[in-house]
């Protein structure tokens, strides 16, 4: 399963499936939740897994071999706090993102959506309450809604190596000046994290929950500057040096707010890095395409540190 090439910016497929509940009064209640398609690189059936040694996550149920891969395989449902009701019928998500291969357990995989971000609302902190923090957005289609699930929280939580609020920064940054990041993360974990990684190095971090409230935060800046050019006020450059941007995010994503900031006279020369779990070959062409300067995968917050540094480096250097 591939991405489509004819999605444009600010759309995006997803992969809608049902997760069938075991209610406390003995009736069946199905959850339904997606994910995106760009991470799922097949739906199989329920394969023969085997326990794996010194496992302590009641979630993970143990490995299982594909085409001579091994992969581990989650219970969602567990996961979630959730007692799922099991069927021979059940199916599995194999999955790559960030790097990793994966597979998550479901009971069934219902239909493909293909629809523009925003569409999709972020959570409120009901949502989140009762899902361990792990809902991105909220998709509302004819009579049902569906749960985008925070699948690198989730992967992370099994695989410490994947745990960016384990990892501390190794040099602190040494510049002239401060230098202001504006960082946009659906993830509230995610962005406190990689908030507090970059506020080590040394930066400033202005954060934003999706695309469309980064837009916004530097439109005012932009706005602000056209009344103050015949004051020769600062350029939004100069405000913000640059910017860190997911790619999956409610409202507007990565892309789209990429675009939309090249498209800006005011806001051309801000540096974008696009930081995100979904760096394929295509989503990378695309991040080049809207003009995105470097594009880093998750959770490569050292890489990240390393790039921010390298780009002011140079805009010191072409400013002397």
């Amino acid at each position: 399963m591939t991405m489509n090439p004819l999605l444009t910016n600010n759309e995006l497929e997803i992969i809608e499936f049902l997760i069938d509940e075991k209610q406390s009064d003995g009736s069946t209640y199905s959850g339904r939740y997606a994910i995106n398609v760009a991470k799922v690189l097949e739906i199989i059936r329920m394969p023969q897994v085997t326990a794996m040694p010194g496992t302590h996550d009641p979630a993970l149920m143990g490995s299982f071999n594909l085409r001579g891969r091994v992969m581990p395989l989650l219970n969602l449902a567990t996961w979630l706090g959730k007692e799922m009701i099991v069927s021979s019928n059940d199916k599995v998500l194999v999955t790559e993102f960030c790097g990793v291969k994966s597979a998550f357990l479901v009971s069934s995989v219902t239909s493909i959506h293909r629809l523009a971000w925003d569409r999709i609302e972020p959570p409120n902190k009901y949502v989140q309450a009762f899902s361990r923090d792990s809902i991105t957005g909220i998709l509302r289609i004819e009579d049902r809604v569906l749960f985008i699930l925070d699948m690198e929280k989730i992967l992370s939580s099994l695989d410490k190596s994947l745990d960016m609020s384990r990892m501390e920064p190794e040099n602190i940054v040494e510049m002239p000046e401060q230098v202001r990041l504006l960082l946009a993360d659906d993830s509230s974990s995610l962005r406190k994290i990689v908030k507090a990684y970059l506020e080590k190095s040394g930066y400033q971090v202005t954060t934003a929950s999706n695309g469309k409230e980064a837009w916004e935060y530097l439109s005012r800046l932009a706005q602000t500057q056209s009344r103050q050019q015949e004051v020769h006020g600062p350029e939004v450059s100069e405000i913000v040096d640059l910017v860190i941007s997911d790619i999956e995010m409610p409202e507007m994503d990565g892309h789209a707010l990429t675009s939309k900031i090249r498209e800006n006279p005011a806001l051309h020369k801000v540096p974008v890095v696009l930081f995100s779990s979904l760096i394929t070959d295509a989503l990378r062409a695309k991040g080049i395409k809207v003009g995105a300067d470097r594009q880093v995968s998750k959770p490569d917050l050292a890489g990240l540190d390393k790039i921010v540094k390298e780009i002011m480096d140079e805009k010191l250097h072409h400013n002397r």
